[in-house]
């Protein structure tokens, strides 16, 4: 088991956390006839950069990206939609993937699902520049 993540396209998403979740689980489905990429190119330009500086510190497991260091326990296993990045940590990294997947949210105004919380919190990027929690 893993603890995953999501990062996506605000633009993209309902903006009520009832909503989102929806649209979360519409995703879900939908992957199960065509799987996330693992090419960073099929994503918005706004999730490419958060990718491309994500991975610095958590390396890819997969695509062209890929590290070849697959015994790092910072590496992560990463499903590229064209509107969201699904990222599937080891617990031990738990901790900081959350913080750095956050803080790179709101760096490059994407927003923040945390899919292995039962709060099942969604963060979407305000008008400040800061992620702001969904409500209803």
């Amino acid at each position: 088991m893993s603890y995953d993540l999501l990062v996506f396209d605000p633009a993209s998403v309902p903006r009520s956390r009832a909503g989102f979740l929806q649209w979360y689980e519409d995703q879900q489905r939908a992957d199960e006839d065509l799987p996330p990429s693992d090419d960073p190119k099929s994503l918005t330009p706004p999730l490419q950069s958060w990718f491309s500086e994500m991975i610095e510190t958590f390396p890819p497991l997969n695509g062209p990206l890929a590290t070849d260091d697959v015994d790092d326990p910072k590496v992560t296993d990463y499903g590229l939609g064209r509107r969201y990045v699904y990222a599937c940590f080891g617990w031990s990294r738990a901790e900081a993937a959350y913080q750095r997947m956050k803080e790179l949210a709101e760096k490059h105004c994407v927003g923040f699902f945390n899919v292995s919380s039962d709060e099942s919190d969604v963060w979407f990027p305000g008008a400040d520049g800061k992620l702001k929690k969904a409500v209803t």
